[in-house]
């Protein structure tokens, strides 16, 4: 009796789903990023622009908060329609850099990193993106998101350690149906 050199779908599955694997494992190995949404380059963008909005003093300022990590997040999320503009507006950012300065966003000097949001800031920034697209609307969406990944709930991604509500003295703030307990009061007694 002659062997078949057909597969059986039995081996077939078999083989397809240890190729899946196999495959996935190694694109994943090449791939390792922290981030869900940006890629470094973006991380790092959104990182200095940030650092610009809240700058560390003798406080944190976004970029210790972990702001870019709650922008990143939050653009899988409930930000998702923003996902758009942030592409094309960090590029934009990137070009208007490079026509000022010929350096892109990151490796410029904070004076300068500073010209080029108040250009955006007054729409009056140079570069291809900027002529379909309003560079204050972005500048002013990415203030949006830095203060709300500053100063809101940790548990969103930002404001890490509590560090906006220390600096304001805030311990922490009420949240409507949690009950959070100081632990340093003695507890009321209940009377007969």
């Amino acid at each position: 009796m002659k062997k078949s050199n057909r597969l059986s779908r039995r081996k077939f599955i078999k083989l397809a789903v240890s190729v899946a694997a196999s495959g996935s494992a190694i694109s994943c190995a090449g791939t390792i990023s922290p981030w869900r949404f940006l890629s470094g380059e973006e991380a790092q963008i959104v990182e200095a622009i940030c650092g610009q909005i809240i700058p560390a003093d003798q406080d944190p300022g976004a970029t210790q908060a972990g702001v870019v990590n709650f922008i990143d997040r939050q653009l899988v999320g409930h930000l998702r329609r923003h996902q758009k503009a942030y592409r094309e507006g960090l590029a934009g950012v990137n070009q208007t850099s490079l026509a000022r300065f010929g350096k892109k966003f990151v490796d410029l000097p904070a004076p300068q990193q500073t010209e080029v949001l108040t250009a955006l800031d007054k729409n009056e920034a140079p570069g291809e993106i900027w002529q379909q697209r309003s560079a204050k609307e972005f500048f002013d969406l990415v203030v949006s998101h830095t203060m709300q990944g500053f100063y809101g709930d940790p548990r969103h991604g930002g404001n890490r350690d509590g560090v906006s509500w220390r600096m304001v003295g805030l311990s922490y703030p009420p949240i409507r149906g949690r009950l959070r307990y100081d632990l340093t009061k003695p507890a009321p007694k209940e009377s007969a």
